[in-house]
């Protein structure tokens, strides 16, 4: 059953959930989860501790309110936009990562937030 999330950062609260894949629920049984965001291009991620290997849910492109897990840094992504390896059209993770979930929310106001901002991502 899918474990429903809030995507805390700064003033905004963005509503989603993590899947049932064995990455979404093991990122669900962490929760809550709070760190640093770091951005690249339009995707914030962040560390958690969370270890795990691509699974079948494993993609190199991604859409927007994609929320991911990406084994190569161990860490959760938001996707709201183009990244810097994105194509027209395409929205590209830096490498592959496992798709864990989805914001309902539209996630276009995380344009604003800065490098470094805190974010939280617990149960709702």
């Amino acid at each position: 059953m899918p474990t429903e999330i809030v995507v805390i950062v700064e003033d905004l609260r963005l509503h989603g959930f993590l899947g049932d894949s064995p990455t979404a629920q093991a990122l669900a049984a962490a929760l809550p989860l709070t760190a640093k965001a770091h951005r690249w291009g339009e995707e914030i991620y962040f560390p958690v501790p969370v270890a795990a290997d691509l699974d079948d849910t494993a993609r190199t492109v991604v859409q927007v309110g994609d929320l991911g897990y990406w084994p190569t840094g161990k860490a959760f992504c938001i996707f709201f936009g183009l990244t810097p390896t994105s194509v027209p059209g395409e929205i590209r993770p830096a490498s592959a990562v496992n798709l864990v979930g989805q914001l309902t929310d539209d996630p276009c106001c995380l344009t604003t937030v800065p490098e470094g901002a805190p974010v939280r991502v617990e149960r709702k």
